[in-house]
């Protein structure tokens, strides 16, 4: 406590907290929404097995709108960026620098739970686990990791996307978001292959939203710079708020219940279309409505978020947040591995009483098992420290950096996708498919090399 009092009271003033808020929001959000919509069950082999409960409880689809937060991760993550990018040039450093840096944080806990899941699926298997089992359990452990694909994706990116942000503004999220529309067209009515783009320009939309967030925080006239679509800053005021959610809920009303998307924004088997894999245009008017939401409520948390307590609560939970993110479907494995051990596995069918009963001890449970996993990884992410810096470099050697730093997010890129494109029943050993865990483990150690200053003089 006193280190979080420390923290606090170190707070700069003009550190936008609210920020760190909607991250915390938003991870909490993500967690209890994954437990709470899950349904346990036994397969024919009378072996554990779990599904999301949506598919049997229509009414609760629209809730959706508000749970669905990934929008929110990118629009944070836009703002994080774009203030850690100015702050790394204000001090002379490059994109490349900021770029190694900036891996860090992200790498760390994610490497943490892939090598404790494989060296775990290593030893099940060596004891007679069936490798397939093996596989589905690791499969189902790594599902928040397709988050991270997408946005180790738009990291590489932001130095080229701000400038052309500081140069077109808001015109390049309407952008992005007709090329959203053109994917959905595809899908719709063929080519399918033409939403393929949807999985990068959906989720740059929102990001790019984040950057003109933070230009709000620079000085000069409100009014200043660009006008219309060009303008670089996101309004704030409450008029805009409530004209963004009006215009997100109405737009999503015509979509979903008029038009051809389905209500829920996560995915419900046999839908036609799928919302959020990859983002369609119905998503964007989530994201809108959901901006216009955290617009009208800026203020009054700004205010809150002063008080030191609700702060410190803030500064501990963004201090492990990618931990909590990364463990907490871990953590459900757990507790469905231990329960049925005991004979003690409740399986009521969804929505009877007896499954509505179950859901607060559920959580409740979960969150003892999430909070000791977090005891024991939290720190691997706490602990992270910003790397030593360097000294200019030659010609010569940046450009190395930067193919290399490229070269490491796209080996962290490509492990991350394969796991996610193998299908869950295959027979994987290690739980996850060799090629992947070479491909990301080599990423991350090249990574971790150019972060510890290797070839920054040349």
């Amino acid at each position: 406590m006193r280190r979080l009092r420390q923290l606090a009271e170190r707070t700069p003033a003009t550190r936008e907290r609210y920020v760190d808020l909607l991250r915390a929001l938003a991870i909490t959000m993500v967690v209890l929404g994954h437990w709470g919509v899950t349904a346990i069950g036994y397969d024919r082999a009378g072996r554990p097995t779990g599904h999301s409960a949506l598919g049997d409880l229509p009414w609760a689809w629209p809730l959706t709108w508000v749970a669905q937060v990934m929008p929110v991760f990118f629009l944070v993550g836009g703002y994080a960026n774009a203030a850690s990018l100015a702050a790394r040039r204000q001090r002379a450093g490059t994109a490349t620098g900021w770029l190694v840096d900036r891996s860090a944080r992200l790498v760390r806990p994610t490497t943490a739970l892939l090598v404790v899941l494989a060296a775990g699926a290593a030893v099940a298997t060596l004891r007679g686990a069936d490798p397939t089992q093996v596989r589905t359990v690791v499969w189902f452990a790594t599902i928040p990791l397709w988050f991270l694909v997408a946005y180790l994706v738009v990291v590489p990116l932001t130095p080229p996307l701000y400038a052309l942000h500081r140069r077109f503004g808001l015109a390049v999220p309407v952008v992005l978001a007709g090329l959203v529309a053109l994917g959905d067209l595809g899908r719709i009515w063929g080519p399918a292959g033409l939403a393929t783009g949807n999985y990068l320009f959906g989720w740059l939309a929102v990001h790019q939203l984040g950057f003109a967030w933070y230009d709000t925080r620079t000085q000069g006239r409100a009014g200043a710079g660009p006008r219309g679509l060009r303008r670089r800053r996101l309004p704030l005021s409450r008029t805009a708020g409530a004209a963004l959610l009006t215009g997100g809920l109405v737009a999503l009303v015509l979509l979903t219940v008029v038009g051809p998307y389905p209500v829920a924004m996560l995915n419900v088997p046999g839908e036609r279309l799928d919302n959020l894999a990859p983002p369609s245009l119905a998503l964007l008017a989530v994201a809108t409505a959901q901006l216009g939401l955290i617009v009208l409520l800026r203020e009054p948390a700004g205010r809150w978020l002063r008080r030191s307590g609700p702060w410190q609560a803030v500064i501990a939970v963004n201090a492990v947040v990618l931990t909590v993110f990364l463990w907490h479907l871990t953590g459900a494995v757990l507790l469905v591995g231990l329960l049925d051990a005991l004979g003690a596995l409740p399986t009521p069918p969804v929505g009877s009483a007896a499954w509505w009963g179950w859901r607060i001890p559920w959580l409740l449970a979960l969150a003892v098992v999430l909070a000791a996993l977090v005891a024991v990884f939290g720190p691997v992410e706490a602990r992270t420290r910003r790397p030593p810096a360097t000294g200019p470099a030659r010609e010569g050697a940046r450009r190395l950096r930067t193919a290399l730093a490229v070269l490491g997010y796209a080996g962290l890129v490509a492990g991350l996708l394969l796991n996610s494109l193998i299908r869950k029943t295959a027979p994987e050993p290690l739980g996850l498919p060799a090629p992947a865990l070479v491909a990301y483990l080599a990423g991350a150690g090249l990574l971790r090399l150019l972060r510890s200053g290797w070839g920054s003089r040349g």
